[in-house]
């Protein structure tokens, strides 16, 4: 007898493992552990805060893989490191940066989908992980200061998801909002429609506002991936939404990278020029080589300059930055001070 039952008690202890397997992969992570942070302030010496949210770091190795990695995913936390070194740093001198690890998608994976299937997939996990990243960063180490949200390709289809979904939850931190740099990834005149809370950019000095582009040159073998129907762009040296040329002598500095992607060399003059256009709804760089810098690969199509949004006009998004900034801290200076909020009720 107890050989006939002893299958059942197999399949009973497998489908156990295989719901607890399940359980763990999928349940919330625990933010209050610094291991589950890529960058977290030992000091908040500055007035103002940086979310930053790091592109797709990781890829499939194998077809067999899931299509989301675990959180200690090596290849991401060392990729993302490397990242952050040619984005975030253009925050740190006005703010103190926070950027939590969270569970991302392959890119390969939603890059093959239809936009609102891939839209829902980044949705799931990677968001839910990045959301509450933020919203542990809000309660345990904001102490209500402004705040600048900055993210890139599928860190920006996360900010998406973080303003249109908790800013209009939480009105009362939406209101501390510098600026949400949504790079490297559409924003839409639907989406903003959908979203009457929030209002994309008309100007350098505009706060509250979402910022966002995707640079191309003017001929591309193919499409642009992460660029969706009825997107706004915004000049990243003009900080303007007109379509007037702003010259690579008029961008403040390109960054240029090795090629495995560490920082070469900073402060390079006369790379990339940028134009609007509002029928593809990106940004046009004319002048940057596109042999050198985007050849194509199994992403992106030769033209696109995705991994350069940043590097490109890495010292115009850095003043940029700092203007808003101080913009936002001339206007509710009766709330704000270094590091802390003068009235909390006010801030939060």
């Amino acid at each position: 007898m107890l050989s006939k039952k002893m299958p059942l008690v197999v399949v009973a202890f497998c489908f156990i493992l295989t719901m607890t397997g399940y359980a763990s992969e999928n349940q919330a992570i625990d933010y209050s552990k610094p291991a589950y942070w890529l960058s977290l302030p030992n000091a908040t010496d500055k007035a103002v805060d940086v979310f930053y949210l790091y592109p797709t770091a990781w890829h499939k190795m194998d077809e067999e893989e899931p299509n989301i990695c675990k959180i200690d995913n090596p290849v991401m936390m060392e990729q993302s490191k490397i990242i952050f070194s040619q984005q975030a740093t253009a925050f740190e001198s006005v703010g103190n940066i926070y950027a939590p690890f969270y569970r991302q998608a392959d890119a390969a994976y939603i890059l093959s989908l239809p936009f609102a299937e891939r839209d829902k997939f980044v949705a799931g996990i990677p968001a839910e992980d990045a959301i509450a990243a933020f919203d542990y960063f809000i309660n345990h180490h904001n102490n209500g200061r402004p705040f600048i949200l900055a993210g890139h390709s599928q860190g920006s289809m996360i900010l998406r998801n973080l303003l249109a979904e908790y800013m209009a939850k939480k009105p009362e931190v939406y209101k501390r909002m510098i600026a949400a740099y949504v790079i490297g990834y559409s924003v839409t005149a639907e989406y903003l429609a959908a979203n009457p809370h929030l209002k994309f950019a008309r100007g350098p000095d505009d706060t509250g506002v979402i910022i966002s582009y995707n640079t191309q040159a003017p001929v591309i073998m193919g499409t642009n991936g992460v660029v969706q129907p009825g997107a706004i762009a915004i000049n990243p040296i003009t900080w303007t939404r007109e379509e007037t040329p702003a010259s690579a002598e008029q961008n403040l500095g390109s960054i240029l990278l090795t090629p495995s992607g560490e920082v070469a060399a900073r402060d390079v003059r006369n790379i990339a020029d940028a134009r609007v256009s509002k029928v593809k709804g990106v940004v046009i760089c004319s002048t940057a080589n596109v042999e050198i810098f985007a050849p194509g690969n199994a992403l992106f199509a030769k033209g696109v300059f995705h991994g350069m949004d940043y590097p490109f006009y890495y010292n115009n998004i850095k003043e940029n930055a700092a203007n808003r900034a101080r913009i936002f801290l001339s206007k509710n200076k009766h709330l704000f001070t270094v590091g802390v909020v003068r009235n909390p009720a006010a801030g939060r």
